[in-house]
């Protein structure tokens, strides 16, 4: 699957557009036409399935590309660097697991394309962490909110706002600041505390959770989301009222507010919140106990 096969963007005035023009070409895919491409490619590692994939994704890549435009990097470079991040999902796709190829895709280009900005921007000890990250994903759309954009030394208040939305120290923001209006070389030559010689860039290590972990993560908690929505099937409307109200509210109603609303005593709400509980318990393990069953009839069927 070659990249060099794909559009690319041109240099010069009009480039972007008729990058644009060029992929909307591209036809997007209905849901069974996906998996059948998805299974073929799996399967016989059929190469046209896969170039169907990807050009029919194209747009997501542009579309994702063009949040990443503030960095001072050519667009063509970050729409590449996307595609590239695009191919490698559709590698590992599973059409089994039951989501589109969009959603599993946006993590790699996303991926992809932030890796290409750490790589390219020539800074001193870029932080590794996952606020760091964020810190400095962010903190030139949030200095753009607050007109801070062309500030090299932020405000007070700027600061502490930034560092309050992104739930960082203030003196990361600070120090991010500094390092984004500077500009020094990731190839820079350091040593390590132990006396070990290399550059900046050795030490650039991603603590963050990588994409696969991230989809598994969003699919089990779809899946949950989906079971309980399933079992307050089989709750009464009144059920649903109260069990809504007091388990799955972020800020409950009072057992009081309740019993005046329904025109019962607070100890009968109190029962019929825990009915309720033990009713939707009882059908989302019966919902994760046939999926498990549906999951092993497949499985032996297939052996």
């Amino acid at each position: 699957m070659a990249q060099k096969s794909l559009p690319s963007i041109t240099s010069g005035k009009g480039g972007l557009d008729r990058y644009l023009a060029e992929i909307r070409r591209f036809p997007m895919l209905e849901p069974q036409e996906e998996y059948m491409l998805a299974k073929r490619y799996e399967e016989h590692d059929d190469r046209d399935a896969a170039q169907k994939l990807v050009t029919s994704h194209l747009r997501l890549v542009a579309k994702i590309a063009m949040g990443y435009r503030g960095y001072g990097l050519p667009i063509g470079e970050v729409v590449s660097e996307g595609n590239v991040g695009l191919m490698q999902a559709v590698k590992k796709f599973d059409p089994e697991r039951g989501f589109r190829l969009a959603t599993y895709a946006m993590w790699w280009i996303k991926a992809s394309i932030q890796e290409y900005i750490l790589r390219s921007w020539s800074l001193v000890k870029m932080g590794t962490t996952a606020n760091q990250k964020r810190l400095f994903f962010n903190l030139r759309k949030l200095k753009s909110k607050l007109k801070a954009i062309d500030e090299n030394d932020l405000k007070p208040d700027q600061v502490a706002e930034i560092a309050r939305q992104l739930s960082v120290p203030e003196k990361d923001v600070i120090s991010m600041n500094q390092r984004l209006s500077g500009d020094a070389s990731l190839n820079a030559p350091i040593k390590s505390a132990d006396g070990e010689a290399g550059q900046w860039q050795d030490w650039l290590v991603d603590d963050s959770q990588n994409q696969e972990d991230m989809l598994v993560e969003q699919d089990q908690l779809e899946t949950r989301r989906d079971m309980l929505t399933g079992a307050m099937e089989s709750l009464n409307e009144r059920e649903q009222r109260i069990f809504k109200a007091r388990r799955l509210s972020e800020t409950p109603i009072t057992l009081e507010e309740l019993s005046g609303e329904f025109s019962i005593s607070r100890e009968r709400v109190r029962q019929i919140e825990v009915r309720a509980f033990e009713k939707v318990q009882a059908a989302v393990r019966k919902a994760a106990l046939d999926a498990n069953n549906s999951l092993v009839s497949i499985e032996k069927e297939t052996a």
